[in-house]
């Protein structure tokens, strides 16, 4: 795919992306397609040269060795601070999200002197692409809006969903039994973060392949949101 700009129509440039690349485009296909392209389509793009720091922002910039004007966007987009330390900023989002810089991001963008912001609505975003791809090739797809985060307790980062259409992100397999006729009281899959995962093998970092097509796996299909994959407060031990 060609460089994604502000106002570019994804479903149209996934539809030639597609046919140029000999890939036929199915219903029941789930669509994966990287955060970023779609912050750059919405113009969800700041230059860091228009943003004034607070005094807090200031602060924190030089407690943690950051970019006063990264950190000034980090905690405009942030709904809550979750933990500063040792140059980390791990903020919640205004999705829910808990994640390093609120999503705030300034790789891939433009040499790191314009900072992408996350989706306003990632579910939304999604819903778009996939109506978007029925009206331009006839097809009924599922679309995750993928990102990359770290976890607490592993080393590196994966690639979750934050933003699905047309998808169930949870399987749930409580109340099912197992192979010795055990009943399953806690196991819940995320599938759409695990359909996330396996995509970003295909599409890197650096490798200008925004977009991954994932066949055969039916046990997606369905309806859902990405906030069904936001542990509720009230359930989260470590906050």
């Amino acid at each position: 795919m060609p460089l994604v700009k502000p106002g570019d129509d994804l479903a149209k440039m996934i539809v030639e992306a597609a046919r140029h690349n000999d890939v036929a485009l199915e219903s029941g296909d789930v669509i994966v397609v990287a955060q970023k392209v779609v912050s750059k389509a919405e113009n969800r793009l700041v230059a860091l040269a228009d943003v004034k720091p607070s005094k807090f922002a200031s602060q924190v910039a030089a407690v943690e060795g950051k970019d006063a004007r990264h950190v000034e966007l980090v905690l405009r987009e942030a709904r809550r601070v979750v933990r500063m330390r040792d140059g980390h900023l791990i903020m919640e989002t205004k999705h829910g999200f808990v994640c390093a810089n609120a999503g705030v991001d300034l790789s891939n963008v433009s040499g790191g002197e314009v900072a992408s912001l996350l989706p306003e609505d990632p579910d939304r975003s999604a819903a778009r692409i996939k109506e978007g791809l029925r009206c331009l090739a006839g097809v009924d797809v599922g679309v995750i809006v993928s990102d990359t985060f770290g976890r607490a307790w592993r080393m590196g980062q994966v690639d979750v969903a934050i933003g699905v259409a047309g998808i169930r992100p949870i399987r749930d397999h409580r109340g099912e039994k197992d192979m010795f006729g055990y009943v399953l009281k806690v196991t819940s899959i995320a599938v759409a973060d695990e359909l996330a995962a396996a995509a970003e093998l295909v599409m890197g970092k650096a490798e200008a392949v925004p977009v991954a097509i994932v066949k055969g796996c039916t046990l997606a299909r369905g309806v859902g949101s990405a906030r069904d994959l936001v542990r509720p407060i009230e359930e989260d031990l470590f906050r």
